[in-house]
């Protein structure tokens, strides 16, 4: 199953697309969608829906996963990732591709173990987990990795509707001891 995760902001987007089968990540593309602050805002968001259209189309990825809005002090700049965030989830369902959507904490956490977990951190599990010997990935890029393999992660998890047995060695064959 190919992952579309976007770190999204006005600034600069991040881009990350893995591979996941048979509970393996394979590392497919990251990238990172540059802006110019001094453009107007419309100028941005639509950069960032072609881009997104365009990487879309090219990977064709079987899920989308996206950050939530974090609400911090300044509600300008929420507002402006939401307009990100807005541009980008349209991209992907104009696509047909399946959005899902994982706040800050919850990506830390599930990379890491530690909600409160540090950028550094959340780098340093991706370039690990993926094997990447990139050191110059930026923030943004290993942040969309991050959120690309936290939807592996909850996607593989049973869910709270199905607790039988079945359903918990079709999601994880590897603790099943023969």
């Amino acid at each position: 199953m190919i992952i579309f995760g976007v770190d999204p902001g006005t600034n600069f987007t991040g881009c990350g697309i893995i591979n996941f089968t048979k509970n393996q990540f394979t590392h497919v593309f990251n990238g990172l969608i540059k802006l110019k602050p001094s453009q107007p805002i419309h100028f941005r968001l639509e950069i960032i829906y072609d881009e997104l259209d365009r990487l879309i189309k090219l990977y064709r990825p079987d899920e989308f996963s996206i950050e939530t809005a974090f609400y911090g002090k300044n509600v300008q700049s929420a507002m402006k990732i939401g307009y990100a965030r807005g541009v980008s989830i349209l991209a992907a369902v104009h696509n047909k591709v399946p959005v899902s959507e994982y706040s800050p904490r919850e990506i830390k956490k599930s990379l890491v173990g530690n909600g409160a977990a540090s950028k550094e951190q959340v780098s340093f599990m991706i370039r690990t987990l993926l094997e990447l010997k990139e050191e110059k990935m930026r923030f943004d890029e290993s942040d969309a990795l991050a959120v690309a393999m936290c939807h592996a992660f909850r996607f593989k998890m049973p869910t709270k509707k199905s607790k039988d047995w079945k359903t918990f060695v079709e999601a994880f064959p590897e603790r099943v001891i023969e």
